[in-house]
């Protein structure tokens, strides 16, 4: 089973990089790239969760009205991408339901900082996926940290996938910059070892990032745009071919939930 997600926010990374990025052109960057990947999803017949943060969702509520029209789940990545507040739980979740018209059980934390699970489960949340169990440099180490899915304070707990062994990061940098037979190797025996895979990725990979103004560095912009979308395309054909089943995080939550899925921890 594999799990993907897709975390919607503005785009603001130019901003981590000294560059400035007007409101509008976050939004413009983000949608167009959430569309790219709803035609994917969309002709290779699979689900998958997007992770929307409530301030895109105000000001692009018809990209959130395709998601759920084509039978994909909406989560909470927070209220803004660049400023959280415990209250924020709460209230994304709230509006996003508001304007989705469905129910939101999931939370991911912008750029997978730390957040109190007392906290997630008083926002109401069955689900949490902001753990990278890795060591990401000047990002965060998490090392110590479950390998795979386990509860905490009553919400279940989905890291991202690493490998077994060195915990090599399966993320969005690892889908850019290494040879894709690689990726699918690593995959493989990933998922052998825990019967699931749970990948996370952001709107804004599918759009050409080369832009200089942007001043992203190149492990950021290398296979980026037509050329990401190519990559992700082929990652789920390969998937199917090997018998893959690819659902949405709610699902995967209720399948473990009900004992229907066996899986290492």
């Amino acid at each position: 089973m594999i799990l993907l997600g897709f975390d919607i926010e503005e785009f603001d990374l130019p901003c981590e990089y000294g560059k400035e990025i007007s409101f509008d052109e976050q939004l413009t960057v983000s949608t167009n790239g959430a569309h790219v990947i709803l035609d994917i999803l969309k002709s290779t017949q699979i689900k998958a969760t997007f992770f929307c943060t409530a301030h895109y969702a105000n000001h692009r509520p018809e990209v959130i009205y395709r998601i759920i029209d084509e039978g994909h789940e909406i989560a909470s990545h927070g209220y803004y991408h660049s400023d959280f507040k415990v209250e924020h739980l709460a209230q994304s979740k709230i509006r996003l339901e508001e304007i989705s018209g469905a129910d939101v059980s999931g939370f991911r934390m912008a750029r997978m900082m730390p957040v109190d699970e007392q906290e997630i489960a008083k926002g109401g949340y069955t689900y949490n996926s902001s753990i990278n169990p890795t060591w990401i440099p000047g990002r965060y180490n998490n090392l110590k940290k479950p390998r795979t899915w386990f509860y905490d304070q009553g919400v279940m707990q989905i890291p991202a996938s690493v490998s077994p062994l060195i915990r090599f990061p399966l993320f969005w940098l690892s889908f850019h910059n290494l040879p894709l037979g690689l990726l699918k190797w690593i995959s493989k025996i990933t998922h052998k070892k825990d019967n699931y895979l749970n990948l996370y990725f952001h709107p804004w990979e599918f759009t050409d990032l080369t832009n200089p103004s942007w001043g992203l560095p190149k492990y950021v912009t290398k296979n980026s745009g037509k050329a990401f979308a190519k990559r992700l395309e082929d990652f789920i054909l390969w998937g199917q071919a090997n018998g893959y089943k690819f659902t949405r995080t709610d699902e995967f939550v209720k399948l473990v939930d009900k004992r229907k899925l066996k899986v290492v921890v």
